[in-house]
């Protein structure tokens, strides 16, 4: 049988907004969490949305075709494969049909295929820890939807943000969002303040106050 639980309410649109203007690596100077490891990007671009959640044993993707029937668009199907990275439970059908939905991403803990009809998929932001033409089974023996998972050593949440680029992907939940992508906007705005200091020959050691640290050798 598959679980299906609860869908979380989306988030506001003016933060998905905010969050699209920001990148994952800037958050990354801020916290350590929620980042999910070893995940590669297939079709590049930036990625924000609510995560609907599904996790399958190893062999058996029939839950993975329930969770697509719960995407709304703009949400990102998240699957927890159970640490297998030798199958695939994402190939042409299933990412076609998660297009057709609307969703904003596809994000898999384990493999995906047919690499060349899910890249021509335009708008779909895709991750992936491998990529392996051994599949997996609409059996129907177990599954969950709408559940807490682990992907990639991070937890993500029913209805977490997840924001993703080239460089990595996230999830991300609780009351501060708002003032995080602020945070992070700001901090990328005043990187092109940066930029133009280094052009006018500032060394970045001194603009990130790093010479402090520099002990010079006496004789």
């Amino acid at each position: 049988m598959i679980f299906v639980g609860e869908k979380p309410a989306n988030w506001a649109l003016s933060l998905m907004a905010a969050f699209q203007q920001v990148s994952p690596s800037t958050i990354g100077h801020m916290t350590d969490t929620g980042f999910m490891k070893g995940l590669h990007s297939l079709s590049g671009g930036r990625l924000v949305g609510r995560a609907v959640t599904v996790k399958i044993p190893h062999l058996d993707s029939a839950a993975v075709h329930v969770a697509v029937n719960e995407l709304e668009p703009g949400d990102v199907l998240v699957v927890d494969m159970n640490g297998d990275f030798d199958r695939a439970s994402v190939g042409g059908i299933v990412a076609y049909a998660a297009n057709v939905r609307g969703a904003a991403g596809i994000i898999v803990d384990g493999g995906i295929t047919d690499v060349e009809e899910i890249r021509a998929l335009d708008g779909l932001r895709v991750y992936y820890r491998t990529i392996s033409a051994l599949t997996t089974r609409a059996l129907g023996i177990e599954g969950e939807v709408h559940v807490p998972i682990a992907v990639g050593g991070a937890a993500v949440l029913p209805g977490d943000l997840i924001l993703g680029d080239e460089s990595g992907v996230m999830a991300l939940r609780g009351s501060g969002l708002a003032e995080l992508a602020t945070m992070a906007y700001d901090k990328e705005q005043g990187e092109v303040q940066t930029k133009q200091k280094l052009d006018a020959g500032i060394p970045l050691m001194q603009l990130s106050r790093t010479d402090q640290f520099v002990q010079k050798k006496r004789d």
